[in-house]
């Protein structure tokens, strides 16, 4: 089954690739 841990892990792995994306459209501006 899917555990909690395995939930909050993939939920935090989406949150990086969000943040990344941020980073990368905040440098196409510069």
């Amino acid at each position: 089954g899917v555990t909690p841990d395995f939930i909050r892990l993939s939920i935090g792995l989406e949150d990086v690739n969000d943040l990344i994306d941020d980073l990368k459209q905040a440098l196409d501006k510069i």
